[in-house]
């Protein structure tokens, strides 16, 4: 069993969204990701991995193709391997939880 307290894992940084990878687990890392208002993710993918992002606090948008949605806190989102996407941070500090797991971690820009 691992254990975690977001509110002491977190850690901003004005000039870019921090992603502070909390544990490697089987095939895949949980990270907490934390975003000051206005930070914004490249246009990338995980050509081999699955990302699910949960919103513990704050929000933004989430872009995925052709559509967006709105995250709030108690937002998931599940990206399947492959899929384009960004996130855009709203007005506030934003901490996000996330997992991957997969073949390959990596990420492409787009």
């Amino acid at each position: 069993m691992h254990v975690f307290d977001l509110e002491k894992e977190q850690e901003f940084d004005t000039k870019k969204h921090v992603e502070k990878i909390l544990k490697t687990v089987g095939g895949g890392d949980v990270t907490v990701a934390c975003w000051e208002p206005g930070q914004k993710s490249p246009n990338h993918c995980h050509p081999d991995a699955t990302e699910i992002y949960f919103c513990f606090e704050g929000g933004g948008i989430m872009k995925s193709n052709n559509d967006q949605v709105d995250i709030v806190p108690g937002s998931f989102v599940v990206h399947p391997p492959g899929e384009v996407h960004e996130y855009t941070n709203g007005q506030e500090r934003t901490m996000l939880f996330r997992v991957r797991y997969g073949k390959d971690m990596k990420s492409q820009h787009v």
